[in-house]
C-alpha cells in the first residue's frame, strides 16, 4: 500500500493553469499533487555571445525553490550562492527542452525558462520540465502570432516523471514519503512520441535488476502520456 493510497501505476492529480503572470510571454502554474511550480518563459532577441551570427536559437532554464517550499525554511540561494543540486537541475531542464526545438526555425533568439518551486512534495525537477514545456509552447505561440517566425520550431512535447521501487514494488510518480524511502529512484524525460531524452536512475542502499528497470520504464511511459495529455489540454 502506498502512503497516499494510490495504485502502483497511478499519477498524482495533475493541474496546469496557464497565463498566471502578466508580463511573461508564456507562463503556467503546474500542480502535481502537492508539488507546485511556477514556470515562465521570456523571449530575448539576443543569444549568448558564443552563438552570435550562427542563425540558431537557444533555450535555457533557471530553477529555484522558495524558502518555505519544504517542511523547514531554506536559506535563499541569492544570498548564499547556487547549490550543486540547483545547477544540475536547471541544466537538466534546459537540455530536456532543447531536445524538442528546431533551433534554425526558432531564429537567432533565446527563450529563457524560469521554474520556481512554490511547494515541494517530490518530483520538482519533473514538474519543472513538464511545466517548462508549457511555458515554452506559449512563448513560441506568441512568436508565431506576431509573425516573428514562420514555422513551428517545437517538434514534439517534452514531459518528465519519476518512478521508483518503494516497499519492494515499482511505483509511478513518487511523492516525498515514497521518494525519501525508495530503494530505487528514477527520473524519465521523454517526448510525446515516447522517445527518451534522459534517464536518471540510482539505487539507494540496494540494487535493481534489468526487469525492474523495464518495469519502471513501462510506468514512466504511462505517466508521460498522462502529462502530455494535460499539456495539450492546457495549451489548446
Amino acid at each position: 500500500m502506498r502512503p497516499s493510497g494510490r495504485e502502483l501505476n497511478e499519477m498524482r492529480p495533475i493541474s496546469i493553469e496557464t497565463g498566471v503572470t502578466r508580463h511573461a510571454e508564456g507562463s503556467c502554474l503546474i500542480k502535481c499533487g502537492d508539488t507546485h511550480v511556477l514556470c515562465t518563459a521570456t523571449i530575448d532577441e539576443r543569444v549568448p555571445p558564443w552563438m552570435k551570427n550562427s542563425g540558431l536559437g537557444w533555450v535555457t532554464a533557471e530553477y529555484g525553490m522558495l524558502p518555505r517550499a519544504t517542511h523547514t525554511r531554506m536559506r535563499r540561494e541569492a544570498k548564499n550562492g547556487q547549490s550543486g543540486r540547483t545547477q544540475e537541475i536547471q541544466r537538466l531542464i534546459g537540455r530536456s527542452l532543447r531536445a524538442c526545438v528546431d533551433r534554425p526555425a526558432l531564429g537567432e533568439r533565446q527563450i529563457l525558462i524560469d521554474c520556481d518551486v512554490i511547494q515541494a512534495d517530490g518530483g520538482t525537477r519533473c514538474a519543472s520540465i513538464t511545466g517548462g514545456f508549457v511555458a515554452l509552447r506559449l512563448a513560441v505561440n506568441t512568436l508565431m502570432k506576431a509573425g516573428m517566425i514562420t514555422s513551428d520550431p517545437l517538434t514534439d512535447n517534452v514531459a518528465a516523471v519519476s518512478c521508483g521501487i518503494y516497499a519492494g514494488q515499482p511505483v509511478l510518480d513518487l511523492d516525498y514519503p515514497e521518494d525519501s524511502e525508495a530503494g530505487v529512484d528514477a527520473n524519465f524525460v521523454q517526448t510525446g512520441a515516447g522517445k527518451l531524452i534522459e534517464v536518471q536512475m540510482s539505487a539507494e542502499g540496494s540494487t535493481y535488476s534489468r526487469d525492474q528497470m523495464n518495469n519502471l520504464l513501462d510506468l514512466a511511459e504511462k505517466g508521460v502520456a498522462d502529462l502530455v495529455a494535460a499539456q495539450n489540454a492546457a495549451t489548446a
